[in-house]
């Protein structure tokens, strides 16, 4: 695979903030759906009007909280996304559904890092998934966090899980301008994602933006 560290910009809410993020370089834009507790929530017809504009090769990922694979089917089908971004810990055989469902749709497991025990999920998903995303939420808590909480994880687990899988990594959780180059170096990561630390007031901001892109490129 390529050296170059792909980069995903989630939370997008409005065909502006994917032009400007496309604009800026990214390789992948996620939209998050009606998903508990977590950022940049939009409904799904905002979804669809993104993903019918979002030019090639450029990808969609769809968050998605469904836990069936015919209800996610259904779901990608309805908001016309490139990829779908399972954000909760579901049954590995749900996931065979969605595989024999929508065959050409691209799978992406996060998994939260809590702690080494996330290494324990590898075998569990790596058969039904394209690509893994480590990210720093909580889905067993008495709050459930699935996403976009603006926290850092271990990352040295993180780092132990790129190296034990076989598929590609996306890295998340608390990433911003400042300390991204320390995670791809730390970390290894097919490729970086990322919400809150490029936004101001929850809207995406132009100058972190920027800033997020130019420090990726010179790490």
């Amino acid at each position: 695979m390529s050296a170059r560290t792909r980069i995903k910009i989630c939370c997008i809410s409005s065909l502006a903030e994917a032009e400007m993020a496309i604009a800026a370089g990214a390789d992948a834009l996620g939209m998050v759906a009606a998903t508990p507790p977590g950022s940049g929530m939009v409904d799904d017809a905002t979804i669809r009007a993104i993903t019918a504009e979002v030019p090639p090769p450029i990808a969609t990922f769809l968050l998605s909280s469904r836990l069936t694979g015919l209800e996610i089917a259904e779901h990608v089908r309805h908001c016309g996304a490139s990829t779908i971004q399972i954000v909760d810990h579901i049954d590995p055989g749900e996931i065979a559904v969605l595989a024999v469902t929508l065959p050409a749709v691209r799978r992406v497991q996060v998994i939260h890092v809590e702690g080494p025990s996330a290494l324990d999920l590898i075998p569990r998903y790596e058969p039904y998934v394209h690509a893994f995303l480590l990210d720093s939420g909580k889905p067993g808590g008495t709050m459930r966090e699935l996403g976009g909480t603006g926290r850092t994880h271990d990352w040295d687990v993180s780092r132990a899980f790129v190296r034990a899988t076989r598929k590609p990594v996306f890295l998340a959780g608390g990433l911003t301008p400042a300390n991204v180059a320390e995670a791809i170096a730390k970390v290894g990561p097919f490729g970086v994602d990322l919400c809150t630390g490029v936004r101001t007031d929850g809207h995406l901001d132009p100058d972190k933006l920027a800033a997020f892109m130019a420090a990726v490129r010179a790490a």
